[in-house]
């Protein structure tokens, strides 16, 4: 994948991170309410978008960003997989 294309899938991802932030912030429910889970979603696509930037971004790939990404994903990812134990999957980031 050439700079070019990587600008632009980049460009591309910003309009897409700009709709689902959208219906994040538009999304009232808290946790412990039945449409938290859906809100969930939402932040998880948020983050693959984010990653997805960190990614394909020319250059050389910035690995704390992709730390914090990856962070981001496992930690919210971890309340629709328990028993995969996620979360504490993150300690090991930092290490």
């Amino acid at each position: 994948m050439n700079e070019a294309e990587r600008k632009q899938l980049i460009k591309t991802s910003w309009q897409l991170h700009a709709l689902v932030e959208e219906g994040y912030l538009n999304n009232p429910a808290i946790k412990g309410e039945q449409e938290w889970l859906e809100k969930q979603r939402i932040l998880l696509a948020d983050m693959a978008i984010h990653l997805l930037q960190t990614a394909i971004t020319p250059g050389d790939i910035e690995l704390d960003k992709l730390k914090n990404n990856l962070h981001s994903i496992l930690t919210i990812a971890d309340q629709f997989l328990p028993d995969a134990e996620l979360k504490s999957a993150t300690d090991k980031l930092y290490d």
